[in-house]
């Protein structure tokens, strides 16, 4: 897609951490244009650099190079219409479900919306998830699923213009994960939110995503490829399982990561493992 309407734009971004042995370049000329309201599944091996772009959307990196500019705008710190969903769910132990929520929305509109304002903006965001039934749990009495329903209500409830996932849905059982997606389909439907999501899971990416933005190795990662996925909205994983489209899509990002990318042991590691054998033999 052109630059113009671009709603989130990534440009030439590189970024470099500093080490023991000298600078670390973990990601390098990352480009990258994102309209409104579509949602853009980020993929690739262990140390690709996912989490570092996400990183650096959500204000919390500073990139090396380049940078990222949202509605025009430049990001270089966190802000409220940037919305992070991370995989461990970060609910405040202490606080009920409602509680966890009403403090973002306490944080973002406590100024501008009455106390009944916020009662009800509460209510809806853990509507929108299915969790008023939990509303008075705290987390060590809810199960992780519901756990992250309750994050994800929380960050809807900042209004963000982008929401942030970094494998949200990675330390889930296969039927809540399968659950969880169904229902971020039925919220981007209705919000609109333009969606970033880091995820390894294949399925996933093709069952949730307008495109797929895969990364290629580290170091100095950077993208291999971009998929666009071309199914009508709202999808039926049980009718996708069979439909040609679908499974080409999932062909083409498993050749992209196993065969173009293919994650090469390194060679210490190669000799370690050697070492092993040998004196397991012995």
């Amino acid at each position: 897609m052109t630059t113009e309407n671009a709603h989130l734009l990534i440009t030439k971004c590189g970024i470099e951490f500093p080490t023991p042995k000298g600078p670390f370049r973990a990601l390098r000329d990352v480009d990258l244009s994102i309209k409104k309201g579509e949602f853009v599944s980020l993929i690739g091996h262990s140390g690709c650099g996912k989490s570092t772009v996400l990183n650096i959307v959500a204000g919390l990196y500073e990139a090396t190079e380049g940078g990222v500019l949202l509605n025009n705008k430049e990001v270089n710190a966190p802000g409220p219409e940037r919305a992070v969903v991370f995989q461990n769910h970060s609910l405040l132990p202490w606080l009920t479900s409602y509680e966890n929520v009403e403090l973002a929305v306490k944080q973002c509109f406590g100024k501008t919306m009455s106390k009944a304002e916020i009662k009800e903006w509460v209510n809806h965001n853990l509507e929108l998830v299915h969790m008023t039934h939990a509303a008075d749990k705290r987390p060590d009495e809810i199960s992780g699923g519901m756990k992250q329903r309750v994050g994800i209500a929380r960050a809807l409830s900042m209004k963000p213009e982008v929401l942030l996932m970094d494998e949200p849905f990675g330390a889930l059982d296969a039927l809540t994960r399968a659950h969880l997606q169904d229902s971020l389909i039925e919220i981007q439907k209705e919000l609109g939110n333009t969606v970033i999501m880091i995820t390894h899971d294949v399925d996933e990416a093709v069952l949730l995503s307008d495109r797929i933005v895969m990364m290629t190795n580290g170091p100095a990662a950077t993208i291999g490829d971009i998929l666009e996925i071309d199914l009508p909205k709202p999808r039926n994983r049980l009718e996708l399982a069979e439909d040609p489209k679908y499974v080409h899509y999932r062909s083409e990002v498993l050749r992209f990561l196993y065969e173009k990318q293919r994650k090469v042991e390194p060679i210490e590691a190669k000799k370690e493992s050697k070492k092993a054998s040998s004196t397991e033999a012995a």
